[in-house]
């Protein structure tokens, strides 16, 4: 089993969209019982919060299932659990790696697909389908790291 973590600042908006996009992904691909995949946050802001109604929307468009997803931070347990820590920006991988103590297991999304640029906020930027669309472009560029190294 591969477990893969996503992280961002709430874990409200990217993340959680992250989470649920490559859930679907990988059912698709019919590789579901290979990945365990969840979301973090490294702030505590958001903390037992739903995912943001715009994020909501988005999968529900996609017929994605979300229920019962709350923000959860992240945890030195995490760094133990998870083969895989994957922040949307810099400042996500800045804080990981402050409270896992560690960057051996850390990435940036985009970096998978050989961009060099963070993946914006929404919660600031209110352009969720940009989001969507670096993150679709991150997660296929992971996904084909997972099968380029034989881990898939």
């Amino acid at each position: 089993m591969i477990n893969v973590l996503f992280v961002c600042h709430g874990n409200i908006c990217r993340s959680p969209m992250a989470e649920f996009l490559f859930k679907k992904y990988v059912k698709d691909k019919k590789i579901d019982n290979l990945l365990h995949i969840e979301s973090r946050a490294t702030s505590y802001e958001e903390i037992g919060n739903d995912i943001y109604p715009p994020v909501k929307r988005l999968l529900d468009n996609l017929n994605i299932d979300y229920s019962g997803k709350v923000a959860i931070h992240l945890e030195y347990a995490d760094y133990l659990k998870y083969d895989y820590i994957i922040g949307m920006d810099s400042y996500n991988i800045k804080n990981i790696v402050r409270i896992t103590k560690d960057d051996k297991k850390v990435y940036k999304l985009l970096d998978f697909a050989g961009v060099n640029r963070d993946i914006s906020d929404p919660w600031y930027t209110r352009d969720f389908k940009k989001t969507y669309d670096d993150i679709m472009i991150g997660l296929d560029g992971f996904y084909n790291y997972l099968l380029e190294n034989k881990i898939l």
